[in-house]
């Protein structure tokens, strides 16, 4: 049995939202959203009018006032996706059975077994300046990095070669659907890459970010799909659970619940999962006593006990709610934290600062002292799960590699650039856990794409469905 690593430090800031909108063609003087929501604004006037006269509809009104506060981000993207319906049905339409047919890697080939090669042609597939959604916690170009060479490099899998990501062919994919990340800000490195891969293909004004509570929602108006991330760090409830403050020096589980999370996950059709940094921090985690009302109420069991406690929860949730014919379960392992230099031959650096070029000694075996029993077990609940089959994607070789790719000093840390003085402190300000965009997540996502591009039975010969509403997040 794999000997526990030290404990990790997992800090991670609260990022600022960001939104991206514009609005539709201006087919008049008037703005066409403006012209079509004229009648809500006309009923509004009049429920103000008949609250001065009834006491029932004065409290009715206030509840109405209240919902547009509280939800109205929410309310005008979904006016503007009805606007976006009823001004573009079946926009953009794209027909991939005229391309090639795609050559996808035989189910045998094991995609986390290979290489790094230097390719500055066919990566990266966008830039950091013209993906304008990146949260500025993973743009180290903006931040002050200058070198770039950690943007060119292309896996390479030792026995097939990994499909080019196609923006296209995967938005077809997704059209009416959702996607969704479920757990930690490595998922949501991962979800920002993928908005990055599709926006270049959508039209400017039809895709914006929405934040709301847990979400974090991108819309892809013309194919009615979104692209979503959840923040639930532990899957399970936690003290951690608030996207915007979960800098908590003593994190609480709650192994056995899992609904106040998981109500938000059903009618998805892709869901991807993770979690495993948050519970880095200690050999023991502090678990919330069952039926207790206060997460003080708790005891410490051993790490691994608890993750096995967890994923029971977790798996047992999925086979009694997830319809395995709509939605496909996935699972991203261990992404690499670069915290120990002589463990890659560089006993006088630190972390991963100065880092720029991937360890490339292949023959060399690289410890970086995950706990490998929190993999195994995730592996073999996956391979128990015989109603709702669960796919795991193996990231963590190809990514102990990339010791070069992190934020490291380059970073937001509470909503600001790291100051000179904290640069000084590399060992306590250094980044080496979250990854620069573009980077390794988008690998990640090339093979995510290639694994429900299998799944699909349209990937070679395509004909487009009919237009289908927009699907929209769980209030």
């Amino acid at each position: 049995m794999a000997k526990p690593p030290p404990p990790t430090s997992t800090s991670d800031p609260a990022l600022p939202t960001t939104t991206t909108t514009s609005s539709a063609p201006k087919p008049s003087s008037r703005p066409a959203p403006a012209r079509l929501l004229a009648p809500l604004t006309a009923s509004a006037r009049s429920l103000l009018a008949s609250a001065r006269r009834s006491p029932v509809t004065t409290l009715a009104a206030a509840f109405f006032l209240l919902a547009l506060v509280m939800y109205g981000e929410d309310a005008r993207t979904i006016a503007e996706l009805s606007i976006d319906d009823y001004l573009y049905p079946g926009a953009n339409l794209y027909n991939v059975s005229g391309l090639p047919p795609l050559a996808l890697p035989p189910p045998t080939c094991d995609l986390s077994r290979g290489r790094w090669v230097f390719d500055n042609v066919s990566v990266p597939a966008y830039r950091e300046k013209d993906c304008t959604f990146l949260t500025k916690q993973v743009t180290c170009l903006a931040n002050g990095r200058t070198d770039d060479m950690w943007q060119y490099w292309r896996w390479q899998p030792n026995d097939c070669s990994l499909p080019t990501f196609d923006a296209r062919r995967f938005m077809e994919a997704m059209r009416g659907k959702r996607l969704m990340f479920v757990g930690d800000s490595l998922n949501r490195n991962q979800w920002e890459s993928l908005v990055c891969l599709v926006q270049p293909i959508l039209s400017k004004g039809r895709k914006k970010i929405v934040k709301r509570g847990s979400f974090k929602t991108f819309y892809a108006k013309e194919y009615r799909a979104t692209l979503e991330f959840y923040w639930a760090p532990f899957l399970v409830e936690s003290n951690s659970d608030n996207p915007n403050f979960h800098s908590i020096k003593e994190r609480i589980i709650s192994p056995e619940r899992i609904e106040s999370h998981a109500k938000n996950w059903k009618d998805v059709d892709y869901l991807i999962f993770n979690t495993y940094i948050w519970w880095m921090n200690n050999a023991d985690i502090k678990v919330r006593r069952p039926n207790s009302k206060y997460w003080s109420e708790n005891d410490e069991v051993p790490r691994i006990e608890a993750y096995g406690q967890v994923f029971k929860t977790w798996s047992d949730w999925l086979n009694d709610n997830i319809d395995p014919a709509r939605t496909s379960v996935f699972f991203m392992t261990i992404s690499s934290p670069h915290l120990s230099p002589q463990n890659w031959g560089n006993p006088d650096g630190i972390k991963c600062v100065k880092e720029t070029l991937p360890y490339q000694n292949y023959s060399q075996p690289l410890d970086l002292y995950h706990d490998m029993r929190l993999y195994d077990l995730v592996v073999n609940v996956a391979r128990s799960m015989e109603k709702v089959p669960v796919s795991v994607i193996d990231i963590t070789k190809m990514s102990d590699y990339r010791k070069d790719a992190h934020t490291g000093l380059y970073t937001f840390r509470q909503g600001k650039l790291l100051t000179p003085k904290q640069k000084e402190d590399p060992e306590k300000s250094a980044d080496c856990i979250h990854w620069c965009l573009p980077g390794v997540p988008d690998v990640w996502n090339q093979i995510l794409y290639t694994r429900i591009l299998s799944k699909s039975s349209w990937h070679s010969n395509f004909s487009p469905p009919p237009s289908q509403s927009l699907p929209v997040p769980p209030q």
